[in-house]
């Protein structure tokens, strides 16, 4: 070879290492730019420990060289505890063609300088902290068959570029906050097997062209908010041997095009819309192990079941509308179906004896449905089978003996049946059992000891039966009981002691039975209990001083029990969040100690013996909502600290001895729903404050000594539905702004002394229902006509107050009425016909009244008319004398004046003289006053009539009786 040759092909070596170190990269470059990410890192486990500029970069952890050293292929740090941001100085080692940085706790985004890295080949970045955007130039990396991202916390939609990566195998995008349609350019990915983009927010449609992707096998999109139907395309991917696309808002029917995809094996598409029957093309697909179509809205019988479906190992139809029987051929030869979920539907008709065909079957759901007849003793076929619910069934008969068979069972569902008859001794065969609920039937007899040789028992609920005799005395063997539940039985006796040697024990409710005696002291034992309840039995005397151990106790209920001594030793857990030991004979007064558990949210302690001061402790518990003392002797002012409670929707302080003013503070408790101060010594005024508790439903202050006025502020209780304010010393009027408590069922405002008229805005209550009572006070006025408009009002009481006038015959409309009581007030007139059915008490007390029940007002009417003609006889008589005396004294004066007149005559002319001069004299000593003063005085003795009126021809004497009369009275006057 000549020397230009030579020369020739060492520039070709010089310039080729040039091209290699461009595309691929150095080593001395790589480790300067793998040195400055390992700054960026935290490395908890030291990991990047031998990353360091004097060894080999070829020997670094996580690094992988290409087969000469040359260059870098690969970087695998996975699951290496590694944190800080993903470095977008990876981009500068070009010759990478995995980089796999999964499972650590890296933030930031995915730098778009990735898209350089044009070698690259599998990137996975899943199950880290990383956020923001899939950048667009994820789409350069032409190379790349493996893409794995999720996990993550992206946003924002997937970029259409990712239609470039033409040969990508696997898209892992799932457990992420993607958003938007899937894009359509997926179908563009001729060679992709595996589509996974779970747990997103992906919506609109699943596009057709998914059908592109011809070498799909694996293809999930489950709980996302996709719509429309599947689209009948996906019946091409003839690969495709999974297809999860559960919990999203999927529609119409299912595709019978999905018959085609003859390598399926795994087909869920539970919690979506889709209708109609199950096609029958579903048949076809002799690969398929597992079928979930549970919790969509399919109807019809079902149409599966062949020998093509041997395969079949899972078959969940729950939660639809699926009619009909239970086929007979669910269970083909050779059958390897070993979970059949069918619960929650209507089918009907007897337990099908076909199942027992299935030995393979290990979970058996047939709950939910409409199943009757008798449990078939030949259960025990079922040898294999693990779980078997029948219950929210109709069967009935008895719980059959070989169920003790089924050696394989660790839970037993067959509650809300209408089993009976005693339980099968043989079911303490069950060594594996974990889980019995044999609640709401109808079971009886007593509880076998042999229940108790189940050592595996975890759960018992047997609420709700006919259970009599005591509890078993064994039942401390079982060591791994946390749940017990006996509620509602007939259960007599003592508490066995060694139930305290359940020390798993979680919840213990035995109430509503008749179980007697004191707790065990064994309880101490139960260290784990969560919850006891033992109300509405028999048991009596002090608690055991050791239950104070119980450190986590959270709910405890011994109400309406016979309980005594101190509270005290239920007080040991700092946990407790509801306390009610109401109707026992515990005394003493509330520890302190109570308020240490601040979790509190309910604490009952009516009707016992207690007393002290109300605990200013309570103020530190600000979960509390429901707060009752009522019934016991406590006494002394409501604590300021109790403002800070202001989550109480319920206090109930009635029957107690507490004392001073109703405190304003209460009416900054928004959440109040129920306030009961009855039956204390409180007085003062209401304050207007609780005008503010604007969720109030009933208000009750009775049988105290509050005084002055009711606060107009009451109207702004627009929820209230109870308002009882009676037997105080209230006064004023009813304020007319409790027209807007429209939701009044029940107002009772008696034994006060309110004034005033009723008034008429109580007519638009008219869901006032209970009662309406303001009897015993002041009002005044009369019944307004609104109050017809109660038409729901069971009870109106009025009596025994100053009304008067008529009933207002808009009572009558008040057919509702069952009692009611109108006495003692001054009513009068006629009641209306529908009052006819009351009592005669009810109207006692108002003479006026008349009509059925009380006399007829036509009788009333003829009483009256005969007083009234009496009168009338005594008038005519009185008028008949007078005008008698008045014709004689006019006769009397006619014949006085005749005499005179003839008088006259026979006076000699000689006199006229002398009797002219005497007339003007008189004129001149008596004047013209004095002449007609006489005159009036005349006619007021009823003796002459005056000269000037004798000779009106029009006036009467009668008129001037009547004129005189009335002139002398206003002269006495």
């Amino acid at each position: 070879m000549g020397s230009t040759q030579v020369c020739l092909l060492m520039l070709f070596f010089s310039v080729l290492g040039v091209i290699l170190e461009v595309t691929l990269g150095n080593t001395s470059d790589d480790s300067h730019w793998l040195l400055r990410i390992k700054s960026e890192l935290v490395d908890p486990l030291g990991v990047l420990g031998n990353w360091s500029p004097g060894d080999d970069i070829c020997t670094w952890n996580g690094l992988t060289c290409s087969d000469d050293q040359t260059y870098i292929v690969g970087l695998n740090l996975s699951s290496s505890g590694l944190s800080g941001p993903l470095s977008p100085d990876l981009s500068r080692i070009t010759s990478l063609q995995m980089i796999d940085l999964s499972a650590n706790s890296l933030t930031g985004s995915i730098p778009p300088d990735f898209g350089q890295l044009q070698n690259l080949r599998q990137l996975l970045l899943y199950s880290n902290s990383l956020s923001g955007k899939i950048p667009e130039e994820i789409g350069l990396l032409k190379k790349l068959q493996v893409l794995r991202i999720g996990d993550n916390m992206l946003t924002g939609q997937v970029t259409p570029n990712i239609g470039n990566l033409i040969e990508l195998r696997v898209l892992g995008l799932a457990y992420c906050q993607l958003n938007g349609s899937i894009p359509t350019e997926i179908g563009n990915l001729k060679h992709l097997q595996s589509l996974d983009l779970q747990k997103n927010s992906f919506g609109g449609l699943i596009p057709q062209e998914i059908s592109g992707c011809m070498e799909l096998q694996n293809f999930a999109a489950s709980n996302n908010r996709l719509e429309g139907g599947i689209p009948a395309s996906l019946g091409k991917l003839e690969s495709l041997q999974i297809l999860n696309l559960a919990n999203n808002s999927l529609s119409g029917s299912i595709p019978i095009e999905l018959g085609h995809l003859s390598e399926l094996k795994y087909l869920n598409l539970l919690g979506n819309r889709f209708n109609g029957e199950i096609p029958s093309e579903l048949n076809q697909l002799s690969h398929l192990e597992k079928l979930d179509l549970s919790r969509n809205n399919l109807s019809g019988t079902i149409n599966l079941f062949n020998t093509e479906l041997k395969n079949l190992e899972v078959l969940v139809l729950s939660e639809n509308f699926l009619t009909g029987d239970i086929p007979k051929f669910i269970c083909v030869r050779d059958s390897y179906l070993w979970q059949l979920l069918l619960a929650q539907n209507k089918f009907s008709g007897n337990f099908p004896l076909e199942l027992l065909n299935c030995t393979s079957l290990q979970e058996l759901d047939l709950s939910g449905n409409n199943l009757k007849g008798e449990l078939p003793p030949s259960l025990d076929k079922l040898v294999n089978l693990t779980d078997l619910l029948l219950n929210n069934n109709s069967f009935i008969g008895t719980l059959p003996p070989e169920i003790g068979n089924l050696s394989a069972l660790e839970t037993l569902y067959l509650f809300d049946n209408m089993i009976t008859g005693q339980m099968p001794t043989e079911i303490g065969k069950l060594q594996r059992l974990s889980i019995l609920y044999l609640y709401d039937n109808q079971m009886s007899g007593s509880l076998p000891r042999e229940l108790t040789n189940c050592s595996s028992l975890t759960e018992i609920d047997f609420f709700g039966n006919q259970f009599t005799g005591s509890i078993p005395p064994t039942i401390g063997k079982l060591k791994s009981l946390s749940f017990l539940q006996l509620r509602q039985n007939d259960l007599s006796g003592p508490i066995p002691p060694s139930l305290g040697y359940c020390r798993k024990l979680q919840r213990l409710v035995l109430g509503d039975n008749k179980l007697s005696g004191s707790l065990p002291p064994t309880f101490k034992f139960l260290s784990e209990l969560l919850l006891i309840s033992l109300y509405n039995n028999s048991l009596e005397g002090p608690l055991p001083e050791s239950l104070f151990l119980l450190k986590n106790l959270r709910i405890i209920n011994f109400s309406h029990n016979m309980f005594s001594g101190r509270i005290f030793p239920l007080l040991g857990s700092d946990s407790l969040s509801l306390l009610d030991l109401t109707n026992n004979s515990f005394s003493g007064s509330i520890p302190s100690r109570l308020s240490m558990s601040k979790n509190l949210t309910r604490i009952r302690l009516a009707h016992n013996l207690l007393n002290g001061d109300f605990p200013s402790e309570f103020g530190q518990l600000k979960q509390l909502n429901f707060l009752d003392l009522s019934f016991n002797s406590f006494t002394g002012e409501l604590p300021p600290e109790l403002s800070n409670c202001t989550n109480l929707s319920h206090l109930l302080l009635n029957s107690n001895q507490f004392f001073g003013m109703i405190p304003a503070w209460l009416g900054s408790f928004q959440e109040l729903g129920e306030l009961d101060l009855s039956t204390n010594n409180f007085n003062g005024t209401v304050p207007p404050e609780l005008g503010k508790c604007s969720r109030l439903l009933k208000l009750s202050i009775h049988s105290n000594r509050l005084f002055g006025d009711i606060p107009q502020e009451m109207g702004n209780l627009t929820t209230l539905n109870v308002l009882n304010l009676q037997r105080n010393n209230l006064s004023g009027p009813i304020p007319p702004t409790l027209q807007q408590c429209k939701k009044l069922y029940e107002l009772r405002l008696s034994y006060n002394f309110l004034t005033g008229p009723i008034p008429p805005e109580l007519g638009s209550l008219t869901e006032l229902q209970v009662i309406l009572d303001l009897s015993e006070n002041r009002l005044s006025g009369g019944i307004p006509q609104s109050l017809g408009n109660l038409v729901k009002l069971e009870r109106l009481n009025l009596s025994f107050n100053e009304l008067h006038g008529e009933v207002p015959h808009s009572l009558g409309k008040l057919t509702s009425l069952h009692m009611l009581n109108l006495s003692n007030n001054h009513l009068q007139g006629q009641l209306p016909l529908s009052f006819s059915g009351f009592p005669l008490s009810s109207f006692s007390g108002n003479d006026k009244l008349c009509g059925p029940p009380l006399a007829s007002c036509a009788k009333s009417s003829g009483l009256q008319k005969k007083w009234m003609s009496n009168t009338a006889v005594a008038g005519i008589i009185v008028a008949i004398v007078f005008t008698a005396t008045v014709v004689c004294s006019v006769l009397l004066y006619i014949m006085v004046r005749m005499w005179f007149n003839w008088r006259m005559v026979s006076i000699s002319s000689s006199e006229n003289n002398k009797l002219e001069h005497k007339r003007e004299e008189e004129k001149w000593v008596y004047g013209d006053h004095e002449i007609r003063t006489g005159e009036y005085w005349d006619v007021n003795n009823m003796a002459l009539v005056p000269a000037q009126q004798r000779e009106s021809p029009t006036t009467t004497c009668i008129f001037h009786l009547k004129m005189s009369t009335e002139s002398s009275k206003n002269s006495f006057a």
